[in-house]
């Protein structure tokens, strides 16, 4: 951050009295909110740290317990601000604040470095010894540890230029909205590398599988010279009539190996080609995705040392609003949710067409409209290339019959338009 956007948020920040609550919300992310709601999020991620204000908090946060976050709200919540300064003219904001409690009134700082490479935040006690950290460090120029007296990073000799900041409100707002188009741009871009990937080697193993054909003409091929064996097997004798009929048996059993590879061939060729067509059709969908929610949806990062179970490869799972969601990518992934869900699951199906089955796990009695809303757009986008308006049928997975593979019939039954 520019020195120049610190000192307008010195300014700005000096009108609070009071620090209501502060927390990690995520993990180089601090909100500290002052009276009369007024949050202010500080991103302390080293050498790129910012401050920005948001329209809309969710309260998606993540929940820190390390000795940092305990002190930070044991200490900090609902402390008195005596005054905030920029030590050094630096770089940094210094909060002197009070902590009155029935027995006594502590003296407590906060220091937010935002100077590259010392990016940190730290609490000091009144002699400046280091409390806790976001970041404890140990280096030959940085020394930021528990018992430790703080020393500031050494005196900037530069020469800064002077501007004011008319409204720091929009200011701070626009500073997140171009944080967050950023982020959506670069997750966006890594999502869409992560399925050409995908799509590059689904098409490297359908280039590698034999012509199913082919499999078939030799098959038939073995079993023709295996007749024709057996058919002139009567002008032999002795010894040579049995090789004969060894070879003849030979050739039958590779005939019908040969045929058996052609059918499994067939099944593998048709599902790589569902896969192929599910991962092009979700490589649109996140095409036109335009939020890092809507991304994270349809395409969810996975988390650090995830480790892919046999289970979790036999359909492509979602979450939304507490409700695990399941969708078939071909026809034996079908099959297999069929197969493996409850009378209580809810099964969605796009009407009188072929599509994609979807399941949401389901205990209780209703689903809510958001989310039977939600399960029918996912089977739309999964099931058509084309958009517009398109009729889901959806009903209690009790009241579905299997036919025969992924062809089912169902009564009684609701149905809802989407448009995608």
């Amino acid at each position: 951050m520019k020195l120049y956007i610190i000192k307008n948020l010195l300014k700005d920040i000096k009108q609070y009295k009071t620090i209501k609550n502060i927390k990690r919300v995520q993990n180089n992310e601090i909100k500290i909110e002052f009276e009369q709601n007024q949050n202010y999020f500080f991103d302390m991620t080293k050498n790129q740290s910012l401050v920005y204000k948001k329209r809309d908090i969710s309260h998606k946060t993540k929940n820190f317990s390390a000795p940092f976050d305990i002190l930070l709200l044991k200490k900090l919540s609902n402390s008195k601000i005596v005054d905030i300064s920029m030590p050094n003219d630096d770089k940094m904001l210094l909060f002197e604040l009070e902590n009155s409690t029935s027995y006594k009134s502590q003296t407590i700082y906060l220091l937010i470095n935002f100077v590259p490479n010392w990016t940190n935040v730290i609490l000091l006690d009144k002699h400046m010894k280091v409390l806790e950290a976001l970041r404890q460090i140990d280096t030959n120029n940085i020394v930021v540890k528990i018992g430790h007296i703080f020393l500031y990073p050494p005196k900037p000799t530069f020469e800064y230029i002077e501007q004011d900041i008319e409204d720091m409100e929009k200011f701070l707002y626009d500073i997140y909205d171009q944080k967050q188009a950023k982020l959506f741009e670069n997750s966006k871009n890594n999502k869409l590398n992560q399925i050409l990937k995908q799509i590059k080697k689904l098409k490297q193993i359908k280039d590698s599988l034999d012509d199913t054909d082919k499999l078939l003409e030799k098959s038939e091929q073995f079993n023709k010279d295996a007749t024709k064996l057996i058919k002139d097997i009567h002008k032999q004798t002795g010894y040579t009539k049995a090789i004969q009929l060894k070879e003849s048996n030979d050739l039958f059993k590779k005939s019908k190996k040969m045929k058996q590879k052609a059918l499994l061939q067939h099944i593998e060729q048709n599902n790589i080609e569902k896969k192929l067509e599910f991962n092009i059709r979700l490589q649109s969908i996140i095409n036109r995705c335009k939020s890092l929610d809507e991304l994270e949806f349809y395409l969810p990062k996975k988390e650090k040392n995830q480790t892919k179970t046999k289970k979790s490869s036999l359909y492509q799972s979602f979450f939304y609003n507490g409700y695990d969601i399941k969708l078939g990518r071909n026809e034996s992934e079908n099959i297999y949710l069929l197969k493996n869900s409850k009378s209580s699951d809810v099964w969605f199906h796009l009407k009188d067409r072929p599509s994609s089955h979807l399941i949401v796990v389901n205990r209780k009695k209703e689903l809510p409209q958001d989310v039977i809303q939600k399960c029918a757009t996912i089977v739309a986008k999964f099931s058509s290339k084309a958009g517009g308006d398109f009729l889901v049928d959806w009903t209690k997975r009790g009241n579905v019959k299997i036919q025969s593979g992924a062809n089912v019939l169902y009564n009684p039954y609701s149905t809802i338009k989407v448009r995608v």
